[in-house]
């Protein structure tokens, strides 16, 4: 199971600010990360927390090159104001499971049961 999420709204479109040109997608901790920047963000509220996988994280990309995106550890703060991610750091992320409780920087998960 995924332990990144991204906003996401029915249609299938993700979320994403605009910076200098270029699209930053906010990610998450978790559902309830997620929920809180929600109630703050008046832009994100026809969108609802999705857990990224691989297949998922190549649909926000689909090809662009202009997509970064940006660990939020503060649902409260900026949403640009996280740690920036690139698509490959991503995607190491999900694909390990490898984020620590705090959120930040990869461990080993230890055994899987």
């Amino acid at each position: 199971m995924s332990n990144l999420y991204a906003m996401r709204r029915a249609n299938g479109d993700w979320f994403a600010l605009e910076d200098d040109g270029r699209l930053l997608v906010p990610l998450f901790h978790s559902s309830h990360d997620a929920f809180m920047a929600l109630l703050r963000t008046v832009e994100m509220q026809l969108f609802s927390p999705t857990p990224l996988d691989d297949r998922l994280l190549d649909q926000i990309v689909d090809g662009r090159t202009g997509v970064d995106f940006c660990m939020v550890d503060n649902p409260f703060a900026n949403l640009t104001r996280g740690n920036s991610l690139q698509h490959a750091q991503v995607l190491s992320l999900i694909t390990s499971g490898g984020l620590c409780a705090d959120g930040n920087g990869l461990h080993d998960p230890g055994p899987k049961i």
